[in-house]
């Protein structure tokens, strides 16, 4: 079944917000194996002009990833699931995301298209303090094989 070509420009609702810490800066630099002291020591990452932890640049995605899977997941859109594959990401930042932000996520289906058989979900999102700055925004490329009419 094809994807539902009018959800293109549909928006989700914001996520709730979310306070980004320096533990959980911390966790996630170790867990993605990046021991460089700017995601870890206040001081080095200060040193290097950043008032507090930055974050490294895949955190978006574990703020996004909830958000685009509301979209990814809508049952009137069409997706089987079973049938992704991821094709592509992308960030785009104004600023780094660092501890002490407070941000919310804003979601919406930019683009369907097809090539071929397959069909293409872009989604993005919107990475935006509580006031309002924009701070990063994540694309989302995923392809549904076999699905185009």
């Amino acid at each position: 079944m094809p994807l539902n070509p009018d959800f293109i420009g549909k928006t989700y609702p914001d996520t709730p917000p979310y306070a980004i810490g320096r533990e959980k800066l911390r966790e996630f630099a170790t867990a993605i194996g990046d021991s460089s002291p700017v995601f870890h020591d206040l001081d080095a990452a200060r040193a290097l002009g950043y008032s507090d932890l930055p974050a490294p640049p895949t955190f978006a995605f574990a703020l996004t990833m909830k958000a685009m899977a509301a979209a990814m997941f809508d049952p009137e859109l069409g997706l089987n699931y079973a049938l992704v594959v991821h094709g592509e990401q992308t960030f785009e930042y104004q600023r780094p995301l660092q501890a002490g932000d407070e941000v919310v996520v804003k979601s919406f289906i930019a683009d369907i298209g097809s090539r071929g058989r397959n069909e293409f979900l872009v989604s993005q999102a919107d990475v935006v303090t509580l006031d309002g700055e924009l701070v990063v925004t994540n694309r989302s490329v995923i392809v549904s094989r076999g699905t185009a009419a």
